[in-house]
């Protein structure tokens, strides 16, 4: 029998200190999320869009032929950079919850708590993958509907499921250094718009690099998007292809990541100033 739960806190705290920086940041998480299940209208608004890009832009696309891409379809193509757009569209926005929090006090209730400031911004961080994770099965529906050609198996499955993490939780840390250096909502609404587009069109969601003018196709190379299309595009669809490599994809993730992180928990507290 175990006697995990006999343990105390402070105990099990002292003796394994990552334990008390992981309670920190997946209570950060579970006050997130459960917003999100109180109040679904926001995410359901957010399906609209893979909605209108799937059965429109890309029905249209697929006839005329206009863009190679390879030995696959333009719709099977586009599908992994629909799903990207979404992760990014929803995880751009994320930054203003932090406004409307810091305007209702409870940002200065976390910031006076003994949490790490890195187990806040982390915390948010895995808190807006539940949005994407939603919109990753409504992709998966339609694409089913529309007879892409999806890959089965396990791997295929969580490596989708990574890429979608990954962007999600990149995209929604560079939204909260956003909200740390507006403090407007106002503001943070025009910023927000301003960087997805450049971010969506900068990268290989609905056409290969290949087709990019020279600057462009540089500007892609540092942009986090465009490895997660490549990532996607590889686990997804059935003859996709990675140009970089799964493994680079995912460590310009990570890094991405890690840098996004260390940003904004150096700024976090400048919220409330």
């Amino acid at each position: 029998m175990s006697h995990v739960h006999d343990v105390p806190a402070s105990v099990s705290d002292s003796a394994f200190p990552g334990v008390a920086y992981a309670r920190q940041t997946l209570a950060v998480a579970e006050a997130d999320i459960r917003k999100l299940i109180h109040d679904p209208v926001e995410l359901l608004t957010r399906m609209v869009q893979p909605v209108l890009w799937l059965l429109i832009f890309g029905q249209v696309f697929t006839r005329t032929r206009a863009i190679p891409t390879g030995g696959i379809s333009y719709l099977d193509f586009m599908t992994p950079g629909v799903l990207a757009q979404s992760v990014l569209f929803g995880a751009i926005f994320y930054g203003i919850s932090l406004i409307w929090e810091r305007d209702l006090g409870i940002v200065h209730k976390f910031l006076v708590s003994p949490a790490a400031r890195s187990s806040l911004v982390l915390g948010r961080a895995i808190s807006s993958t539940a949005r994407s994770l939603c919109q990753m099965v409504l992709v998966y529906l339609l694409a089913l509907l529309l007879h892409v050609h999806l890959q089965e198996g396990l791997r295929a499955f969580v490596g989708v499921t990574a890429a979608v993490i990954f962007g999600s939780a990149v995209f929604s840390t560079f939204s909260l250094i956003a909200a740390c250096i507006v403090k407007s909502r106002e503001r943070f609404m025009g910023i927000g718009q301003v960087l997805t587009m450049p971010l969506f069109f900068a990268s290989n969601a609905i056409y290969p690099l290949s087709l990019m003018p020279g600057w462009l196709h540089n500007l892609s190379r540092i942009n986090p998007l465009t490895y997660q299309v490549d990532a996607l595009r590889s686990l997804m669809i059935v003859g996709g292809s990675t140009t970089f490599g799964l493994a680079q994809d995912f460590a310009f993730m990570a890094a991405a990541l890690a840098v996004m992180i260390a940003i904004a928990t150096r700024l976090y507290p400048k919220i409330i100033t």
